[in-house]
């Protein structure tokens, strides 16, 4: 059976493999059985095993997209004590949102969204609130325009202080090689449609054991997203506590056999060669770049409106996405842009094909002459 492959050039979920596709094709089997706690087993410790040991990391699946992660996240580790949140885009945004919902302790530390943190800043406001904090949230890659955060820098720092480390590694876990030892990052979420490469549908964190074990005396906020609750039971017979998103997780499992084989390396390399290519297309079809190479991901990039009178994002949109090409639209408000994204089972070729439809486009409106 032949699927038609479509080039998603949105910020996940992305373009998967057949292979990954087809792995959600399997009998009906009751989430309690043995044979289904194996492909739990294997999914939590394969998602574990790219970004530390399984001696001092596990992973906590939930049903859910990423957010349902982050709100675990942040609702289950922070107990009494303050987080500081770096607000520097819209995910930035939505764990305050979050910390507000729940009611918590928290600081806003406001950021700007197109340019490096201003570690010095951020340093003085620790130091000045160093009595109630207790924990630091991020963003790693911010999907709002593709600046990336120096997550190593932030558990530099976090460690001077004491702070436990939680990254929102939505759109880049498994895209970027990252160290949680190294990185001193307590705390990690993700999700199983970004550059994991597999189906929508489950969401995960990476816990440092230890520091998530303390955890456990903390006041509950929650019932189906308390994270430790939900490691306790995982731990004893690798299910989870209420019904998993069965067929979601198959794929997960085949996807993570795929990142093996390939490497978070090489998968890392494919996406920034993608990237360049789109970064000196975009250059010759005359279009600007929002955010700097210096702290970009090279993994989303958000680009400028072209300058002409009669552009229309969604005609656009509509032009590319019957040839076979999805982009996505901007999530600033400041400035009118759209976001090409060059993650998923897609390279280098795919976003030249993507930029000559493109190009057909901006002669078809006058952009390009």
């Amino acid at each position: 059976m032949d699927i038609k492959r479509n080039i998603l050039l949105n910020p996940g979920p992305a373009t998967t493999t057949d292979t990954v596709k087809f792995a959600q094709v399997v009998p009906d089997i009751c989430p309690r059985e043995q044979e289904f706690g194996d492909v739990m087993e294997f999914v939590s410790k394969g998602l574990t095993e790219f970004v530390g040991s399984l001696d001092k990391y596990t992973t906590v699946i939930f049903g859910g997209s990423g957010t349902a992660a982050v709100e675990s996240m942040l609702s289950s580790a922070v107990g009494e004590g303050y987080v500081l949140i770096i607000n520097n885009g819209a995910y930035g945004k939505r764990m305050c949102d979050i910390a507000n919902v729940y009611e918590m302790n928290y600081i806003e530390f406001q950021s700007s969204n197109i340019e490096a943190i201003d570690f010095e800043a951020l340093e003085k406001v620790i130091i000045e609130n160093k009595d109630k904090l207790t924990h630091l949230a991020t963003i790693h890659h911010e999907t709002t325009t593709g600046l990336l955060n120096d997550v190593s820098r932030l558990g530099a720092l976090c460690k001077k202080y004491n702070l436990d480390l939680m990254v929102d590694a939505m759109s880049s876990y498994a895209g970027i090689p990252i160290d949680m030892e190294k990185m001193n990052i307590s705390y990690l979420a993700s999700s199983s449609n970004k550059c994991i490469q597999g189906m929508a549908g489950v969401s995960f964190v990476i816990a440092n054991i230890e520091t998530l074990v303390k955890t456990k005396e903390n006041k509950p906020r929650n019932l189906y997203l308390n994270l430790y609750k939900q490691y306790e039971y995982f731990k004893k017979n690798y299910q989870m506590r209420f019904t998993p998103p069965v067929q979601v997780l198959y794929a997960l499992q085949q996807a993570i056999v795929e990142a093996k084989k390939e490497t978070i390396e090489a998968r890392h390399e494919r996406y920034v060669k993608s990237c360049e290519v789109l970064w000196s297309e975009l250059q010759r079809l005359g279009l600007r770049r929002l955010v700097d190479e210096s702290c970009h991901s090279h993994m989303i990039t958000t680009v400028m409106y072209p300058e002409v009178e009669n552009f229309s994002f969604d005609d656009m949109h509509d032009y590319l996405f019957e040839r076979g090409f999805t982009l996505y639209p901007g999530k600033i408000s400041s400035k009118d842009t759209f976001r090409i994204a060059n993650i998923g089972e897609i390279d280098h070729k795919d976003i030249t094909n993507a930029m000559k439809v493109l190009e057909e486009y901006l002669i078809k409106i006058g952009f390009i002459k």
